[in-house]
């Protein structure tokens, strides 16, 4: 199986259950690795064949500008989602993390699965 990924994705989002946190925009890292078959591009050299990485960020980037959650959990889950129907993609896994929600941890967060091969 072949897989494209984008990691430790930068992102702006309103994420958390506390009032303060509804108020502020905060960071949050996802890493997502989606199955795709690279044969095709890879023989021919041909962009038009690939997995457009781009547009999966910039599809991330939109979706976490314009949602409000309190959990990770749904932010993921939602996100899964929409980039699955958006892309066509039979299967992919998205880490999301948020760094400093725990002072003695670098990150916490949920990392989850949909699809298959």
């Amino acid at each position: 199986m072949d897989t494209v990924f984008n990691e430790k994705l930068e992102i702006v989002t309103t994420i958390g259950v506390y009032d303060w946190e509804r108020s502020i925009k905060q960071c949050l890292l996802i890493d997502l690795t989606i199955a795709w078959d690279n044969k095709l591009s890879a023989q021919n050299d041909d962009i038009y064949m690939a997995l457009d990485y781009v547009k999966i960020t910039e599809k991330v980037n939109k979706f976490a500008e314009n949602s409000s959650f309190k959990l990770i959990e749904s932010f993921a889950e939602q996100l899964a989602n929409l980039l699955q129907h958006s892309f066509k993609l039979s299967w992919l896994r998205l880490k999301v993390t948020k760094p400093g929600a725990i002072a003695s941890a670098k990150g916490v967060g949920v990392q989850i699965e949909r699809g298959s091969f």
